[in-house]
């Protein structure tokens, strides 16, 4: 669809501003890091919430994520990313005060526990409208021709945040209370809203028509399923993995998280250029092995230091697993069109991290954790054929594989 109003040329260093970027981004995952390493088991211990109970309350908030993705690219597309990025903030520090409300009624599990479940809503969405407003606003801040540092950027800040803020919120609630580690929800999105104020809020591109949210999915649905089998090994990891480890008796459970998000990080700095220098598919492929390798470790692991380990090559391969399947998602749509396809997109991800959780409580059953990541060892294995799938129809129509 032709854009109408000319492309947007940056006044400000691209370095800075991608750098605004990831630290809006790090802070409303450094909330999504607290919540996964403190509520497993504040509901599995002092609520005496199943695996199951455990796994529905964790992936409320990614099928929140899920349905409101369309809404989120509307929004992006059609007011504005500052706009889109301000209310995700707002419902993300709105689900901090649902958690602390839960707090006080610890006694009437059945009300604690809906009161928790609406906090994961709210910072569902809030998540949805933040991500895709970031998205569609960075795309147009950068230009066309850096994309995919939006991408980059929004991944560190995805991760770095989910990575410090899981043992963050574990010292917090064993120093000061879980009081304290909700509350870091509620304040830590008042100041990535300050950090908004130094992106410039420039002009939406106009077009003849936007791309309907159904439409987007039948431009992105191969690269999102196979993203979607590929977030399968980080649910578990972030759903389950501190109840694995106390489980097995090791320590340092809240290091597989972090170690997930080192792996991710150090890829995403070092190699973050391989997709567009190597191709999408043939990336996809390398990544899934790694993923596919590092769930299976976990699934077999003999102690603490060898799931640890597993956690690391999870990240790793997952890291440029997004961008890898996100080039071939994009390609063909408009710059003001991307807010929505990027929404698609990312809904396969939700998808993935939504129903894995309660799946995953059903068969780890009372004690068998370790089957979750033999699922995630099996979807990251699917998800290669799928990009070899890619490789080869590039290959066979002599597309360039860096297109």
């Amino acid at each position: 669809m032709p854009v109408t109003a000319t492309t947007h040329t940056p006044t400000t260093p691209l370095t800075k501003n991608l750098f605004i970027i990831f630290t809006i981004v790090f802070g409303e995952f450094l909330i999504m890091g607290i919540s996964l390493g403190t509520l497993p088991a504040y509901v599995h211990d002092a609520l005496g919430g199943s695996n199951v109970i455990v796994g529905v309350v964790v992936g409320l908030q990614y099928l929140a994520t899920l349905l409101t993705r369309h809404l989120a690219g509307q929004s992006a597309d059609g007011r504005g990313g500052k706009v889109t990025v301000a209310v995700g903030l707002t419902l993300s520090a709105v689900s901090g005060l649902f958690c602390l409300l839960s707090l006080f009624f610890k006694t009437n599990i059945l009300a604690s526990l809906v009161l928790l479940c609406a906090g994961r809503i709210l910072l569902g969405v809030g998540e949805s409208y933040l991500v895709i407003g970031i998205f569609a606003w960075g795309f147009v801040l950068v230009g066309p021709t850096n994309t995919g540092k939006v991408m980059v950027w929004n991944g560190l800040g995805m991760h770095a945040g989910m990575a410090l803020g899981a043992p963050l919120g574990i010292f917090l609630q064993s120093h000061f209370g879980l009081a304290t580690a909700f509350s870091g929800i509620v304040m830590m999105p008042l100041l990535s809203f300050l950090a908004t104020n130094m992106l410039p809020n420039i002009p939406l591109p106009k077009l003849e028509k936007r791309l309907p949210f159904y439409k987007a999915i039948k431009l992105v649905w191969r690269s999102g399923t196979g993203l979607a089998l590929a977030s399968i090994g980080f649910s578990g990891i972030a759903s389950f993995i501190t109840l694995f480890f106390l489980q097995r008796g090791w320590a340092n459970a809240s290091l597989a998280i972090s170690a997930f998000g080192a792996g991710y990080i150090v890829m995403r700095l070092f190699f973050a250029h391989y997709p567009d220098k190597f191709g999408g598919a043939r990336v996809a492929m390398v990544c899934l092995v790694a993923e596919a390798t590092g769930q299976l470790l976990i699934w077999q692991a003999p102690g603490g230091f060898y799931a640890i380990a597993g956690a690391v090559l999870t990240g790793c391969g997952m890291s440029l697993v997004f961008p890898s399947f996100g080039q071939l998602a994009i390609k063909n749509v408009s710059v003001a069109n991307r807010g929505m396809a990027m929404a698609a997109y990312n809904a396969f991800f939700d998808l993935g991290m939504g129903i894995t959780a309660p799946i995953a409580g059903l068969i780890a059953g009372g004690t068998h954790y370790e089957y979750i990541y033999l699922l995630g060892g099996i979807a990251a294995i699917t998800g290669l054929l799928l990009a070899v799938r890619e490789y080869l129809a590039a290959k066979k129509t002599s597309v360039p594989l860096n297109a």
